[in-house]
């Protein structure tokens, strides 16, 4: 049991304790609490700190740890009818971004981050124990992001980018918002590939942007299509995800790479590059991005180290050239300033570090054999599903049904797994024959033959 579990149980312990003590009782000492429960004295002082943060204890040198007083808020309920009026029509849709809560046993292949067991946790803490002895760790970062930060970014991108067409971001998702709002106006279309990562669809709707899908096949989007979509919506911007497209795992081909930047060229718009999995290959050659092939800033590209390290490693970068980067840097610093520079250098610290390229070699290993085993164990337990491709690179398998069952999820949840109901991925249409497994975020290959196993007995 790792940690921050072990903390986790203890203070749930503590505050049951708590609830059945007085004002003023004392709590059992910390040595009595460590035998008691069989955690290090480590787990009892970060259980006690934060009940104390929480008011719920008093700590008293030499004396022990005691109940606090009991809080005198008044319980009565406030009327808040009149915010839905002065809110209007204005509304955020986070609800295809919001993880389920899983029932005990349950095995999730839903989500986008990588198990525990997959993080380089051991490198991480190093990264941040380092960064935390810089003199000048706690000072104020650049609104740009570091210097020093920015220049690996530029390099990770290969292309022919420099240090200062860099912008740090607070992860992906950040970047995308401060993207959204930088290109379009509210009320204006954004061109989706369809179907499309819902994070970036909520963030665009969180602009007062309406997306408008661009239907893919097994090249990626359709050129043709999205030179209709240009022309109709009037649209100036076009969001895509060429390299293990979240769901589908699709690699956009190099002709359809050339064809898509001609297209944006020809209608006078940006193609927004999101190059999350370009660190999450499994093996073998990435393409190079299609920020590789422009030569007169179409492309504005982003990345993030959450998805190949750690969902808490919050920091991406956006890279643009041109007017648009002056925008782009005036909404990053109207929005919080700038990135923790405590996070910016761990993260630096982290890609210098010899463990980083450990890391990345053996996820990919990892993540091919638990893509080919959750491939495997579907054909077994559900030859009816179709795997529309199986991807070399991602975290995802995208699952066509056979029925078109609008409550396979919700079976599937009941059996005991939880997946990613495939609507939630399409910007208008509402397709219910599709199902998105990711086969990095179980514990290991048995669970992933276990799934396939539950699987094997719901309905569709």
């Amino acid at each position: 049991m790792n940690d921050s579990s072990t903390s986790e149980e203890l203070l749930t312990v503590l505050r049951g304790l708590v609830h059945g003590l007085a004002p003023g009782d004392r709590l059992p000492s910390s040595r009595e609490l460590i035998d008691r429960h069989r955690v290090g004295p480590g787990t009892v002082s970060r259980a006690i700190a934060q009940l104390t943060a929480e008011g719920v204890v008093i700590t008293r040198p030499g004396s022990g740890t005691y109940v606090a007083p009991r809080s005198r808020r008044t319980e009565t309920a406030i009327d808040t009818g009149w915010q839905t009026v002065a809110l209007a029509d204005r509304s955020v849709d986070a609800q295809s971004l919001a993880d389920s809560s899983a029932p005990e046993g349950a095995i999730r292949l839903d989500g986008g981050y990588l198990h525990g067991s997959l993080q380089p946790a051991r490198a991480l803490t190093a990264a941040l124990a380092r960064a935390a002895r810089r003199p000048d760790a706690w000072d104020r970062a650049p609104a740009a992001g570091l210097s020093s930060l920015r220049t690996v970014f530029a390099a990770l991108a290969d292309a022919d980018v420099r240090a200062d067409d860099v912008l740090i971001t607070s992860g992906g998702q950040s970047g995308l918002s401060i993207a959204f709002r930088a290109i379009a106006a509210p009320g204006s279309p954004v061109l989706v590939e369809s179907p499309s990562y819902p994070g970036a669809l909520a963030a665009a709707r969180a602009a007062g942007l309406s997306p408008v899908p661009v239907p893919m096949d097994e090249y990626g989007v359709r050129p043709d299509l999205l030179a209709e979509a240009f022309a109709r919506s009037g649209a100036r911007l076009f969001y895509c995800q060429p390299t293990y497209q979240n769901p589908t795992g699709t690699v956009m081909s190099d002709e359809r790479r050339q064809q898509v930047l001609a297209v944006a060229r020809a209608a006078g718009a940006f193609v927004l590059e999101d190059d999350f999995a370009r660190l999450l290959h499994h093996g073998g050659t990435v393409p190079k991005p299609l920020l590789s092939s422009d030569r007169d800033g179409t492309v504005i590209y982003l990345t993030s180290l959450t998805k190949p390290a750690a969902p808490s490693l919050r920091i991406g970068a956006l890279i643009a050239r041109g007017p648009v980067l002056e925008r782009l840097r005036a909404i990053r610093q109207v929005d919080d300033f700038f990135v923790a520079r405590p996070l910016q250098e761990a993260a630096l610290e982290l890609l210098s570090s010899p463990a980083w390229d450990r890391h990345l070699r053996g996820l990919a290993v990892a993540l091919r054999d638990r893509c080919g085993a959750l491939v495997n164990a579907l054909a077994a337990s559900r030859p009816d599903w179709e795997v529309s491709h199986v991807p070399n690179g991602g975290l995802h398998l995208w699952v066509r049904l056979p029925s078109g069952d609008a409550t396979a999820a919700a079976e599937a949840r009941q059996a005991g797994v939880i997946v990613s109901p495939g609507a939630r991925f399409f910007a208008t249409e509402k397709p219910a024959d599709w199902l998105r497994l990711n086969f990095a975020a179980t514990t290991d290959l048995a669970d992933l033959s276990a799934a396939a196993g539950r699987l094997e007995h719901i309905e569709t």
